[in-house]
């Protein structure tokens, strides 16, 4: 049970996004703490949770469907040569405080646990910066080291069999509209051609809003996009593309993607500026 209000980010005195550390939700969503709603300054809102399509779908945040045969991302899991079948492997992100919780962003701690055990610990750092009157960044870093004493890997639908499918790690689950989004990078346009891509920055323009998603680390920009538009929108970082990510017994590593939230539809050039402007400042 979640029994605490959600934690409010605030950014240019508005509250652009609340978090919610401990959802109730049943086991099969794999819960997790996510950023819902989401707004652009203007109050337009770019996240959607629980959506009919997708039900695990949560806001924005972290979720991995595949942690050493674990389902930390909801819903069902892709097996070789079975396809997408109901399994009994889902494991919970326990949010077990925070280390610093500011009006613009805070600091958490968190656990990931699967069958009564720890796996791994999060540090999650979250911020809200104002870029323009009508534009702001959130800032997600999340630091994932393997406390379960022994080797792990990271998987996800496609190293398991299922093309296309590298999902897993960063994940911004957008609203649903009439028409889907327009999908751009800044040399590609279209789905197909920006996912699956090692882009700089990839975008989402729906009906009065856009969305740009930077990684913000050069080892961040080496995960290709995953990006959807027709089926649903969404986009998110590819952990385990071309095979699985080893993670040793105490090693950590590291992911940044900072997202520009703007109110209206921007170019290929207006985007650009603002996640330079957004990963600099």
């Amino acid at each position: 049970m979640n029994h605490q209000p959600p934690t409010v980010l605030r950014c240019a005195g508005r509250v652009v996004a609340r978090y919610t550390t401990r959802p109730d939700l049943g086991l099969d969503h794999s819960p997790r703490p996510y950023l819902h709603p989401v707004t652009t300054l203007a109050g337009h809102p770019v996240t959607e949770t629980g959506p009919e399509d997708h039900p695990h779908h949560l806001g924005a945040g972290v979720a991995v469907p595949d942690v050493a045969g674990h389902n930390f991302w909801g819903g069902r899991t892709f097996v070789r040569g079975r396809g997408s079948v109901e399994l009994d492997n889902h494991g919970v992100q326990r949010h077990d405080g925070f280390k610093l919780c500011d009006p613009d962003g805070f600091v958490a701690e968190l656990s990931w646990t699967a069958g009564g055990e720890r796996l791994l610990r999060e540090h999650r750092t979250v911020a809200a910066t104002a870029l323009t009157d009508s534009a702001w960044a959130l800032d997600l870093t999340f630091s994932l080291t393997n406390v379960s004493g022994r080797d792990l890997s990271i998987g996800s639908p496609a190293t398991n069999g299922r093309p296309g499918a590298a999902y897993g790690g960063f994940f911004w689950r957008a609203p649903k509209e009439a028409t889907p989004p327009s999908v751009f990078a800044a040399d590609a346009d279209g789905e197909e051609a920006v996912h699956a891509a090692r882009a700089e920055w990839v975008a989402l323009a729906g009906e009065g809003w856009t969305l740009v998603f930077a990684g913000a680390t050069a080892r961040t920009r080496e995960d290709p996009w995953f990006v959807r538009a027709a089926e649903y929108p969404g986009v998110g970082s590819s952990l385990a593309a071309d095979g699985r990510l080893p993670v040793a017994a105490g090693e950590t590593f590291v992911r940044r993607v900072v997202t520009v939230v703007a109110d209206g539809r921007l170019d290929r050039d207006g985007a650009g500026a603002l996640v330079r402007k957004a990963v600099t400042s």
